[in-house]
């Protein structure tokens, strides 16, 4: 199994419209790719900024391809994120997972 992490920052006054957005499109978007097994969406707000951290689990690089495309290091955004996001980080990470969840 395969973890992929993306981590974003919006202002913390637009957190909780951003939380549901990202609800609505990433999060459904992962959870109707084949080979998805698990999606974990942590936010914090820390002053007047709020980070938000997503976490997939994936069978296999092949389903990472299905929902990223061919450069499954590239990070994938949705039309409105620019009017949330402070910054557009081009990466995403991946890791083995050494222990599933149970």
């Amino acid at each position: 199994m395969i973890a992929r992490i993306w981590r974003g920052e919006t202002r913390a006054a637009d957190a909780d419209t951003y939380l549901e957005y990202i609800r609505q499109t990433g999060v459904a978007d992962y959870r109707a790719t084949p080979g998805n097994r698990d999606v974990v969406v942590l936010h914090r707000v820390d002053g007047d900024r709020a980070e938000f951290l997503i976490l997939t689990l994936w069978e296999s690089r092949d389903a990472i391809v299905a929902f990223a495309g061919a450069d499954i290091d590239r990070a994938r955004y949705y039309p409105e994120d620019e009017k949330y996001l402070l910054s557009f980080p081009e990466k995403v990470e991946h890791y083995e997972v050494a222990d599933e969840p149970k």
